[in-house]
């Protein structure tokens, strides 16, 4: 008899990854050097930013052109099979993260696109894209021009069968190349317009509101398979060996997808960036091992918070920064007013095409006619600013009825000057929860998508790049998966978390810093500490407002500007002046109450760049310099509390470029910087750093976590246990602490600060399971029993101890 055939091997869950951010000056020949270091970090998988084919120069590869083919400027196909070999010889895997959500709209570059842009409907990529060509009369909208068309004119050219706009290409239909100029324009089967067109005559999905980026419909199988193909074979090849999926939430369909993608890559480790609200869970029908992680942050970052100092930052933010829009300093409304901002203006096209399908379909049912555009609009409007999280889901997660609630429609119906016209917003509601009485499946189905794909755009444009720049008591809190509302975790919570990550998700991601953090880890590990110290923030405020107007110094433009600048400055460790310049425009442009990326305050930006210049690093530098180093022993206490939790809670760990030594970066570009490796970081593993190095102290925890877990995975896998263990005694509420599979004792300080004033660890004990226990960061040391806490944390703030018998 022939034996069966036996499928693929899939490989096993990563223990550990690593994510490297590639781009031109980053390739794969600079991953594949880094090997030997990362290898003997003790990581399992590199994690690579995505691999295909994108825009020449781009420092992402997000905006992906060609899906058949690994990015040339990265090394090409041969380049990553090179860094694949190399990182299999030393023990490692690939996971790679993909972008089904969309393309980059630079028709030269993507070839899909410029055939379309030919062709127009009868293209065979006509099905890639979400294109209204009703909505555009039969054209597409390309707003690319600097100006209105008049003013553009002379401008663009024609080159044979391409028409040129300065470094823009775009194709000619058929036959119209020798036509006059303006003919030639109105022939094509797109329209070029002015770039501000975009806001409302948009007629194609993009990405949020960038509409560089042309969103794709992976929901139509022929269009899944063309866009997949390379990564599957990559896959199946072994060259690959997991994924990450980028904005699931962008999908028609992300449990459809989820499940097309999982049957075809045979069921590989597969995490997805799905940004979840507070208390929200993700889907159990998704066939994934979990997110890529900003649940986790959030829990690390807020155990490592105190409650009460958040409390009384708030009120210090409400006297001294508020800004005017937002008095009062209240997140709820703070948000409100954002998605308010962003639904009316920069989705304004989006709400539009949803007007026009709800429209339709009241007009094919008697039952639903006579409803006003305008009166569905608005309901539109004020339901999707209602939603408190990303995406609503029918199976798990968020359902829809529950955040899509009876209230919120009452709360939208206020809206109306007319009784009677409210209606509109039970009509919106009931399509968006598929309700659609007589109206037929296809067009309810195809709504309720639309509807909450512009939801989780609004959500993320309204959250977290406006309201997070706009509401900033505590920046820490102010993260990607943050709750400013709620900034602090208590112990007990965080456990019941990390067992239920155990529970239901045990090889989900989980992550401190990405190349999507606003602020790195250490960074708001340093800014955190406020909460335990907020009287003495309030001091600083003082003197560095009163200091600067002494010597004659730059004020601020405005005192939340002030605000932001000093405690960035407190977290970062005195920034270069360039580094913290950027990350402050970009605050400000993204708050939008002085400037805007679209519409900038010349003057305001001016104001802000002379008090950068005059204020953070002119003549309070080294008040703010001294004040930092007041708090730099609690902050070390923070990097490596967050650091070793990260590290040995349930998921599997993804580290950042070069956080495992200390690592302070801002928002993007400064995230996203090429890291440079130490090949003799870590030539003595094992020992205690010399001095206060704390990025030395870092790495080598950082190691000992990893080799742990790359040691014996199954403490730390999917049938692993999970079990708090507290302190008893006065300091009991500052220690965290756990026990993974019987094996592994982890503890670490928090509010250390606080603990100081109050008397230090005193009699506080550990009481250890039974067992001889090893100190993995010390090996001379070991334990058993019941242990003082000040004798377990003598040298360290946190503990890694392995029972050894």
């Amino acid at each position: 008899m022939t034996p069966e055939r036996s499928g693929p091997v899939v490989p096993p869950p990563p223990t550990a990854t690593y994510r490297l951010q590639l781009q031109p000056d980053f390739p794969f020949a600079a991953a594949e050097a880094a090997v030997p270091h990362l290898a003997s970090l003790g990581v399992s998988h590199l994690h690579l930013s995505p691999v295909l084919e994108a825009v020449p120069g781009s420092a992402h590869g997000y905006d992906v052109v060609d899906h058949a083919r690994v990015r040339e400027e990265l090394g090409g196909e041969d380049g990553l099979r090179s860094l694949s070999a190399t990182a299999r010889r030393a023990g490692l895997g690939l996971v790679v993260d993909i972008v089904p959500n969309h393309m980059a709209a630079v028709p030269r570059h993507n070839h899909a696109l410029w055939e379309v842009l030919r062709e127009g409907p009868r293209s065979p990529y006509a099905r890639w894209f979400d294109i209204d060509w009703e909505a555009g009369g039969g054209r597409v909208l390309l707003p690319f021009l600097g100006g209105r068309l008049g003013d553009e004119l002379e401008r663009l050219r024609v080159d044979g069968d391409v028409l040129r706009y300065h470094d823009h290409a775009f194709p000619l239909r058929e036959g119209t190349a020798r036509l006059p100029l303006p003919e030639l324009l109105d022939a094509q089967w797109y329209r070029l317009s002015w770039w501000r067109l975009a806001r409302t005559e948009l007629n194609y999905r993009r990405f949020f509101t960038i509409s560089d980026l042309i969103a794709v419909r992976v929901e139509d199988p022929e269009v899944f398979d063309a866009t997949h193909g390379t990564i599957l074979r990559l896959l199946r090849e072994g060259v690959v060996e997991g994924l990450r999926i980028d904005h699931p939430d962008g999908l028609a369909d992300p449990g459809a997808y989820l499940q097309r993608l999982h049957r075809a890559t045979g069921g590989r480790w597969t995490v997805v960036e799905k940004i979840l609200a507070d208390g929200e869970h993700l889907p159990a029908a998704w066939p994934v091992a979990g997110t890529t992680g900003y649940d986790a942050l959030r829990h690390v970052d807020g155990v490592l918070t105190d409650p009460a100092g958040a409390g009384e930052l708030l009120g210090q933010y409400r006297r001294f920064a508020a800004p005017p829009a937002d008095r009062g300093g209240d997140w709820d409304a703070t948000v409100r007013r954002a998605a308010y901002k962003v639904v009316t203006h920069e989705l304004a096209a989006e709400v539009d095409r949803l007007t026009r399908e709800a429209a339709a379909i009241c007009a094919a049912d008697p039952a639903l006619r006579d409803h006003a555009p305008w009166a569905l609009r608005t309901a539109l409007r004020e339901l999707l600013v209602r939603i408190p999280v990303y995406r609503p889901y029918v199976a798990g997660g968020a359902p829809p009825e529950s955040v899509l609630t009876a209230r919120a429609a009452e709360e939208a119906g206020a809206a109306f000057g007319v009784p009677e016209e409210a209606t509109a917003v039970d009509v919106v509601r009931d399509l968006a929860l598929g309700r659609g009485g007589g109206v037929s499946a296809a067009a309810s189905d195809a709504f309720r998508a639309r509807f909450a794909q512009t939801a989780s755009a609004l959500r993320a444009k309204a959250v977290e790049d406006t309201a997070f720049y706009r509401h900033a008591p505590l920046l820490s809190a102010a993260e990607v998966g943050g709750a400013p509302e709620r900034p602090a975790v208590g112990v007990g919570a965080f456990h019941a978390y990390c067992a239920r990550v155990q529970r239901d998700w045990p090889h989900s991601g989980t992550v401190l810093t990405t190349h999507d953090t606003k602020r790195s880890a250490d960074v708001r590990a340093a800014v955190s500490v406020l909460t335990q110290c907020p009287g003495r923030w309030a001091d600083l405020l003082v003197e560095l407002t009163e200091q600067t107007a002494r010597v004659g110094g730059t004020c601020a433009p405005d005192p939340q500007l002030a605000w932001a600048a000093w405690q960035t400055a407190v977290g970062f460790g005195l920034p270069d002046e360039e580094r913290l310049q950027n990350a402050l425009l970009k605050h400000v442009r993204e708050a939008g109450l002085h400037t805007s990326w679209t519409e900038p305050n010349e003057a305001y930006e001016k104001a802000v760049a002379a008090f950068v210049a005059a204020g953070p690093c002119g003549p309070p530098r080294h008040t703010v310099a001294s004040f930092a180093q007041e708090l730099a022993p609690h902050v070390r206490v923070n990097v490596l509390g967050a650091a070793l939790l990260h590290l040995t809670m349930p998921g599997v760990p993804d580290l950042y470029q070069g956080t495992e030594g200390e690592y302070r970066a801002l928002v993007d570009p400064d995230n996203r910087r090429p890291v440079r490796f130490r090949a003799d970081a870590l030539e003595e593993p094992g020992t205690r750093p010399a001095g206060d190095d704390l990025s030395e102290e870092k790495l080598r925890l950082t190691a000992a976590a990893l080799r742990l877990r790359a040691r014996r995975p199954a403490l730390f896998g999917d049938a692993a246990t999970y079990e708090p263990l507290a302190a008893q005694g006065p300091g009991a509420e500052h220690c965290v602490a756990f026990v993974r599979s019987q094996d592994v004792l982890v503890a670490a300080t928090r509010l250390s600060l606080r603990l100081a004033e109050a008397g230090g660890w005193q009699e506080t004990e550990l009481a250890l399971p039974v067992g001889r226990w090893a100190d993995l960061l010390d090996p001379e040391r070991e334990f058993e029993g019941p242990t003082r806490v000040a004798e377990l944390f003598d040298g360290s703030p946190v503990a890694l101890l392995e029972r050894v018998s």
